[in-house]
């Protein structure tokens, strides 16, 4: 199972819609949650609202929270998003086998042996979780924050039963003009140099949101890449 998880203000400003690009990592497949740390004011309100059409449109969950709410919360969407994923999956099932479509249409003995199976599975199927950093000027603030965050999300991964992998990237690049998204940890259970993330990134103005998700999308999925530079897209990723 896979998703990108993103964290921003939200109001991106370059390049493709993220909604547009949510809406094609759903299409292949793969859950977009937003968490939305916003100030307040007319831009916190266009943020929220950019925030819960990447959401709706990536098939995921979105929740509003400030810098003291993020930790709990990146752990808790990452779980309900898998219970509700194999959900959908169970309901499919069920409406192909019995015709029904709602727990809640099975007796009491059937529904009970269904969410144990659910709660089975959700721990243990496997979970690839891709977290994307809104590294623009507005974000600066808020990084103290995200890091502890991650440090937590791993750590919530590793006590899971089934494989799980955390990867963390942030956006825009801080190495060249011609890519948007730069990777800070390749896919990992370990906690090792979670400590030295973000410490060094450039702050930018810009917020490239789409372009920066389309990217995440090419690597969650292992599809060709789409050369931005001679060398490619990846050729730029330090781990």
């Amino acid at each position: 199972m896979k998703q990108i998880l993103l964290i921003t203000d939200g109001c991106s400003n370059v390049g493709v819609s993220p909604v547009i690009a949510a809406a094609q990592a759903h299409t292949e497949g793969v859950t977009v949650n937003v968490i939305g740390v916003v100030d307040q004011g007319e831009l916190g309100l266009l943020g929220t609202e950019e925030i819960r059409e990447i959401a709706a449109a990536g098939g995921g969950m979105s929740r509003i929270v400030n810098s003291v709410q993020l930790s709990q919360t990146v752990q808790m969407m990452t779980r309900k998003t898998v219970t509700t994923t194999i959900q959908h999956a169970v309901g499919k099932e069920l409406q192909s086998i019995l015709g029904i479509n709602q727990l809640e249409q099975l007796p009491p003995e059937k529904r009970a042996e269904v969410v144990q199976v659910i709660d089975s599975m959700s721990e243990t199927t496997s979970l690839r979780v891709a977290l994307l950093i809104d590294a623009s000027a507005s974000m600066k603030p808020k990084l103290a924050a995200v890091r502890e965050a991650i440090h937590d999300l791993l750590l919530s991964l590793r006590a899971r039963s089934g494989k799980s992998e955390l990867a963390v990237f942030h956006f825009p690049s801080t190495k060249t003009r011609d890519q948007e998204l730069e990777m800070d940890l390749n896919w990992t259970n370990q906690l090792a140099n979670l400590d030295k993330m973000f410490y060094k990134i450039n702050m930018k103005g810009t917020t490239p949101t789409g372009p920066a998700l389309l990217q995440t999308l090419q690597f969650v999925t292992e599809k060709p890449v789409a050369p931005t530079t001679e060398d490619g897209m990846l050729s730029d990723y330090v781990v």
